[in-house]
């Protein structure tokens, strides 16, 4: 069944309410934090992404956070810097930053939405397994970059690969 199918018309439905519909349809765990927020955990390949959707209604967006651990070794920090920015060329939508702090790579999507044209079911969970798509594809290359002295542009072509691989 696709995502449309869960909802015969989803043009009044709070983007949100989409989310946990979707979550529920997949089964994913998942914690609806207030009405213009939820989180997620979503099974991948390489490990659980934490995956949050928030609306700001004043500026018409629903931002997506897909996040994972990690904590590379502070000499490894500007090969991973450089390698968050060569994957950062590679994509067309999204972009990964990390969060030192938390210590999280993190993926950010903002979608802008039209007043005229809300989020449909079928678009959020596009959003949802893009982000995903894209963790994965990068996540190998991020961890050899941290821990297997991997240059960017070497880490980088296990991601290539894997792209050319699935195509």
């Amino acid at each position: 069944m696709s995502a449309a199918e869960l909802y015969l018309s989803s043009d009044s439905l709070h983007p949100i309410d989409l989310v946990e519909t979707l979550a529920e349809h997949h089964a994913w765990d998942f914690d609806r934090m207030n009405e213009d927020q939820i989180a997620m955990a979503v099974e991948g390949q390489w490990r659980t992404y934490s995956v949050t959707l928030a609306l700001s209604p004043n500026e018409s967006l629903l931002r997506l956070v897909c996040t994972f651990e990690m904590d590379p070794p502070e000499e490894a920090r500007s090969a991973l810097y450089e390698t968050i920015s060569r994957a950062n060329d590679m994509v067309w939508s999204g972009a990964f930053s990390f969060w030192e702090s938390q210590r999280l790579m993190v993926w950010r999507y903002g979608l802008i939405l039209a007043e005229d044209q809300p989020a449909g079911i079928d678009q959020i969970d596009y959003m949802i397994r893009a982000a995903i798509t894209a963790a994965e594809r990068f996540y190998p290359a991020f961890q050899l970059v941290a821990w297997a002295d991997h240059t960017p542009a070497t880490a980088l072509e296990v991601a290539l690969a894997e792209a050319v691989g699935r195509a």
